[in-house]
């Protein structure tokens, strides 16, 4: 058993994870969350400060073997940084590695979500046993994580897997700031502006969808409040589902075409809602793909569930342990 501290930090929330891994497995000892404070500095002290009180809690300081940390991107993982993203202002060219390495004087280990989410289920879930897989977040965003021949793939510049910027189509919701991409139409985001767009056209023509009655409810409407309508019959809802199933196949098609993946494991949304996008992905998927390629390619998805989120800080951490591959 291992024992490795795990790190995510988001735009809004952070979290803080004490494990024990082992090739069997891996079991959350401790975790803790908390807001993310308003500058990098008074982030890396909460973390600190929370890992600390973590080890003390526990007894275990003297058996930590390694820290991972999960980040949206854009970072450079070789030096330890963070650049700039989205939904972290002023995180501009932050060192989060160097540090954490030097307070707790162990390996530290820094990758995207992504990234992170893969090494997770190579390691423990879906993908365990397996040389060659893609993880698709699927979430709030569309972003992919690259296992090729047995190794992470993060490209030059760690921009490999940014597949939510390939376009689908010449226009259609937007998402990685590209209308008709991939993201546009497979993430949560995505997918309420779709659900928006084509409810206020059904109520222009008085036939309100039952997820939306009136124009005021638009803001509201949801990834999850069209799932719980499409749950109950609602046609629009189905049919938007139906219509990101396909997308999502379209999507699928290029990846199995261009990376011949044993499996393709899918987080977030198609994990919760596989039974209203699978048949659809499917067929797509079989229409678009080289079936030579797709004839040894499994979709799935994601083995840890809702708890690849959790866990995927601490499979980094392994990675600070063992680069090459995870055990």
């Amino acid at each position: 058993m291992t024992l490795l501290a795990g790190v995510d930090i988001g735009g809004t929330k952070c979290a803080v994870s004490l494990g024990r891994a082992s090739e069997n497995g891996v079991e959350v000892i401790q975790k803790r969350r908390f807001a993310t404070p308003v500058s990098p500095a008074a982030t890396l002290a909460a973390i600190e400060t929370s890992l600390e009180e973590m080890l003390d809690d526990s007894g275990l300081r003297k058996q930590l073997a390694a820290m991972g940390v999960s980040c949206g991107g854009p970072l450079d993982s070789r030096a330890g940084l963070i650049l700039s993203p989205p939904n972290l202002p002023n995180w501009d060219r932050v060192d989060v590695v160097s540090p954490l390495r030097t307070r707790f004087n162990v390996p530290v280990a820094l990758q995207n979500d992504a990234n992170a989410c893969a090494l997770a289920e190579w390691q423990w879930g879906a993908g365990r046993g397996l040389s060659n897989l893609i993880f698709l977040t699927f979430g709030t965003g569309m972003g992919a994580g690259l296992i090729l021949d047995g190794r992470l793939y993060s490209g030059t510049n760690d921009m490999a897997g940014e597949v939510g910027h390939i376009r689908l189509e010449p226009d259609g919701p937007v998402g990685y700031g590209k209308a008709g991409s991939f993201e546009g139409f497979c993430s949560g985001g995505g997918m309420a502006q779709l659900a928006r767009a084509r409810a206020a056209q059904q109520i222009s023509r008085g036939k309100a969808p039952a997820f939306c009655p009136t124009l005021d409810d638009l803001p509201g409407v949801t990834a999850a409040t069209v799932a719980g309508a499409a749950s109950q019959g609602d046609p629009l809802a189905i049919e938007i589902f139906t219509l990101v199933g396909r997308q999502l196949g379209r999507g699928l098609a290029i990846l199995v075409d261009m990376l011949n993946p044993q499996r393709i494991i899918i987080g977030s949304i198609y994990t919760r809602q596989k039974a209203l996008l699978k048949d659809a992905m499917l067929a797509t998927l079989r229409q678009e793909a080289l079936p030579q390629s797709l004839s040894v390619c499994q979709v799935v998805p994601a083995g840890l569930g809702e708890a690849v989120g959790d866990l995927a800080s601490l499979s980094v951490a392994l990675l600070a342990l063992q680069p090459l591959s995870p055990y």
